[in-house]
């Protein structure tokens, strides 16, 4: 009896086990390889967009082998003398020193090596630096946590945006059961936007702390770093999209900051570059115009579910060292410089970021927003003027 229950639970075990791992098997590969993205169980460097990934992935297999071949001749030697000269077939260990042609040889044949392995990758770290003549140059500034692309010369000059993780593919990682899906936590609401065949050099710099500018399929990675100004540069071969992520460090909301390239043809650049500068026009606020209260309630809940809402959360309640909105004594305060000045400068070194590169008005929006929103009843409103103002 107690033999037919056990053999019973086996079997149910078993077929648990297997559905576990169908079900697994299932799971893993609902997923799709992202092109322009990561794979897959991927293992290889991602299959290269520029001339640059082309060498960085043709020198990077390269130095693999050359190093598999020296670590199997040297270990095979190596194996082979212990083997064939040891003391229990009557081998007795050779004395001598100084020897000139042992000296010269284990000199020789590693300065050889290096200089192979070192002509490629001299070449190809050059090939990376040099960002003169770009068709296009583009400054990207890394925040906690988003990017700010400023097109600085080249076609699209004056154009500027953030970009920011999509808030469905954040709502799906809070959620705690993301579903499968192929460009998770990769989507923005803003992809740079570059065309095809142009040199595009990428200044890179942070408004907080150390960020990292990185595009795998590009070949690039460069660090963003607060008060100096880097660069890189890529040209892309071929349309598409194609992604990358912040790969420094910068803080709880790292995985929250991806990097969305969209590589256009010359047409459609061009198309695109007309449609960013009508919405500019149509976007460029007089800082002198005076809003109602309920125009600016409105502009300003856009703003903050864009920009402050990763940190304070929706409900404005703030998280762990985040302080609260709804109820804060700065934003009660009749006093409305108070706040104004820390949604421009920051607080708290950096962990309350400076907000400047908004306008005015969407800082009078989004103040005015937060002064009357939850609990907060203030009645209070700020005028982009006085944004202005205080910027001065």
């Amino acid at each position: 009896m107690m033999k037919s229950i056990s053999n019973k639970l086996t079997s149910l075990l078993l077929a648990a086990s297997a559905w576990a791992g169908t079900a697994a098997f299932t799971v893993a590969h609902a997923v799709n390889d992202l092109p322009g993205g990561p794979a897959v169980n991927q293992l290889n460097l991602p299959q290269p967009a520029t001339k640059i990934a082309e060498g960085v992935y043709w020198l990077h297999w390269f130095m693999l082998i050359l190093c598999a071949v020296i670590f199997v001749g040297v270990f095979s030697v190596m194996f082979y003398s212990i083997w064939k000269h040891r003391k229990s077939v009557g081998h007795k260990a050779a004395n001598f020193h100084e020897s000139v042609t042992v000296e010269i040889v284990w000199t020789v044949v590693p300065f050889l090596i290096v200089i192979l392995m070192a002509l490629p990758a001299t070449k190809m770290v050059v090939a990376m630096k040099d960002t003169s003549n770009a068709d296009l140059t583009i400054k990207a500034t890394g925040y906690q946590w988003k990017w700010g692309y400023d097109y600085l010369k080249g076609e699209g000059e004056g154009i500027g945006f953030l970009s920011t993780l999509d808030s469905t593919h954040r709502a799906m990682s809070e959620s705690g059961h993301p579903p499968p899906t192929d460009d998770y936590l990769l989507k923005v609401d803003n992809p740079l936007v570059v065309p095809v065949d142009k040199k595009v050099r990428i200044i890179t710099t942070a408004n907080d702390v150390i960020h990292a500018f990185m595009v795998p399929a590009f070949g690039i990675k460069q660090d963003a770093i607060p008060g100096f100004v880097r660069d890189t540069w890529f040209r892309a071969e071929k349309t598409g999209d194609f992604y990358g992520q912040c790969a420094e460090l910068c803080g709880k909301e790292h995985a929250y900051m991806p990097i969305h390239v969209k590589v256009l043809s010359a047409e459609d650049y061009s198309k695109w570059v007309d449609g960013e500068k009508k919405k500019l026009a149509a976007k460029a606020d007089d800082p002198n115009k005076v809003w109602t209260l309920d125009e600016l309630a409105k502009r300003g809940e856009k703003v903050y579910a864009a920009n402050c809402a990763a940190c304070h959360q929706a409900n404005g309640k703030g998280a762990g060292p985040i302080k609260p909105l709804d109820g804060s004594a700065v934003v009660l305060d009749a006093d409305k410089s108070k706040q104004i000045a820390v949604v421009l400068n920051g607080q708290n070194n950096g962990t309350m970021p400076a907000w400047k590169q908004l306008s005015d008005t969407e800082i009078a929006a989004v103040v005015t927003y937060t002064k009357n929103n939850w609990s907060n009843k203030t009645g209070q409103l700020v005028q982009p003027a006085e944004v202005k103002t205080a910027r001065k």
